[in-house]
C-alpha cells in the first residue's frame, strides 16, 4: 500500500518534465553563437622625436619668464606707492577679513570690518585693506568696494576689483 503513492508521485513527476520549454532551451543555447566582440586595433604608436633646442634660433628661452608688452610703453604704470606706511587691516589677507557693520557719520559711510584677530575695526573710502594694497574706492550700506593691485610673474602691476559684502 505505501508503494502506490510512491509509484503515483513519480509518474506525474515524468508526466511534467516534457518537451514543453525545449525551443526556449534551444534560443537560448544558440543565441551566442555567431557573436563575436570586435574590439578595435589599438592606435599607431609614434616614436618619441627629441627636439633639438638651440638658442641662436628666435625662439624665446623656455626658462626665463617672458614679460608681455607693456601697455602705455611704461614700465610700473600701475605699480602701487610701495614706500607708504601700512594700516592697520593690511596685514591680513581679504579672504579673512569680514564686513559686520555699517555707520554713518557727518555724512561719510563707514564700515565695520572684523579682522582674523577677533578685533573690529571702522574703516572708510581712500583707506588700504587686505594684503595686495586694496584701496577702499567706495563704502555702502551693504559692501565696500575695493581695487587691488597684483604684480604678475613677470613683475607688472594691474589692478583687480574686489568687495567685501556685508554679513546677515
Amino acid at each position: 500500500m505505501r508503494l502506490i503513492p510512491l509509484v503515483l508521485v513519480s509518474i506525474l513527476l515524468t508526466a511534467c518534465g516534457g518537451e514543453e520549454f525545449q525551443d526556449l532551451r534551444d534560443f537560448v543555447k544558440d543565441s551566442g553563437k555567431d557573436m563575436r566582440g570586435k574590439i578595435p586595433p589599438p592606435p599607431e604608436v609614434r616614436p618619441y622625436e627629441p627636439f633639438a633646442y638651440n638658442n641662436e634660433a628666435s625662439l624665446p628661452d623656455p626658462f626665463k619668464p617672458r614679460k608681455p608688452a607693456l601697455r602705455g610703453g611704461r614700465a610700473g604704470v600701475n605699480q602701487p606707492d610701495l614706500d607708504r606706511p601700512k594700516e592697520e587691516l593690511e596685514e591680513f589677507p581679504l579672504e579673512g577679513l569680514k564686513m559686520v557693520g555699517y555707520l554713518s557719520q557727518n555724512k561719510i559711510g563707514y564700515a565695520l570690518i572684523r579682522a582674523p584677530d577677533g578685533k573690529v575695526r571702522r574703516v572708510k573710502a581712500g583707506n588700504y585693506i587686505g594684503m595686495n594694497f586694496g584701496l577702499i574706492k567706495e563704502v555702502t550700506d551693504t559692501e565696500v568696494k575695493i581695487k587691488e593691485a597684483v604684480q604678475d610673474s613677470a613683475g607688472d602691476w594691474s589692478d583687480r576689483e574686489s568687495s567685501l559684502q556685508l554679513l546677515e
